[in-house]
């Protein structure tokens, strides 16, 4: 996403959710997105998602908090960390907690919605969380890059490989096998009918392919 865009796109939904000092978040979230160690978790991984939420926006309950859900997904992202989603949820919290007496959605929403990206729990025996149909559609739409043309995500799997660069490679192996079995093993990796007919099969064929390629 160029800035000039993103910046738009930003201003628009600050002024829809009531929001009028938030050019310096804009500007840390920039910086945030653009860390060095970053090559999928980029503006560019952003700007994909608010691209599928213009095609989704209907499925909404609240269209504003679902994309000021996913402009804070992933703005923590330390590869090192467990928290990433926790650390992101409560920035975001934070900014809405100063927004003054304007604010048109729920931050607790949005809090809900960025937790419920962590796809895997660092606590494996913890029960699954009932999520909302936004929270839902947060999730489905942070997924779809696994059901995107092959070349595109295998670009994916080389940019998410970089991101780890300083783990071996067997131990890489190891753990990304283990993270794209977890998906390839649900009965379903998209819980919202829109996206399992759109990107269901070629996820399963990316992922199955991916898992080989890892072997």
């Amino acid at each position: 996403m160029y800035f000039a865009e993103g910046w738009a796109r930003w201003q628009g939904l600050m002024q829809q959710i009531g929001v009028f000092d938030h050019s310096n978040t804009f500007n840390q979230l920039m910086v945030a997105y653009s860390e060095p160690h970053r090559f999928y978790h980029t503006t560019e991984h952003i700007a994909a998602c608010l691209r599928e939420l213009e095609l989704t926006r209907n499925l909404a309950e609240s269209p504003a908090e679902v994309e000021l859900a996913l402009w804070f997904h992933d703005a923590v992202y330390d590869v090192r960390s467990h928290t990433n989603e926790l650390d992101s949820a409560q920035w975001a919290v934070q900014f809405l907690q100063h927004a003054g007496d304007g604010l048109t959605i729920s931050s607790e929403h949005v809090y809900d919605h960025i937790l419920a990206t962590a796809h895997l729990s660092s606590i494996p025996e913890a029960p699954t969380p009932e999520v909302s149909t936004d929270s839902a559609l947060v999730v489905n739409i942070d997924l779809t890059i696994l059901g995107q043309h092959p070349a595109i995500y295998n670009q994916f799997e080389a940019n998410i490989r970089r991101e780890y660069q300083h783990v071996s490679i067997d131990l890489y192996r190891q753990k990304r096998r283990e993270v794209l079995q977890h998906f390839l093993h649900q009965p379903e990796i998209f819980s919202m009918m829109y996206f399992r007919e759109r990107y269901e099969r070629a996820a399963r064929q990316n992922l199955e392919g991916a898992i080989s390629s890892l072997s």
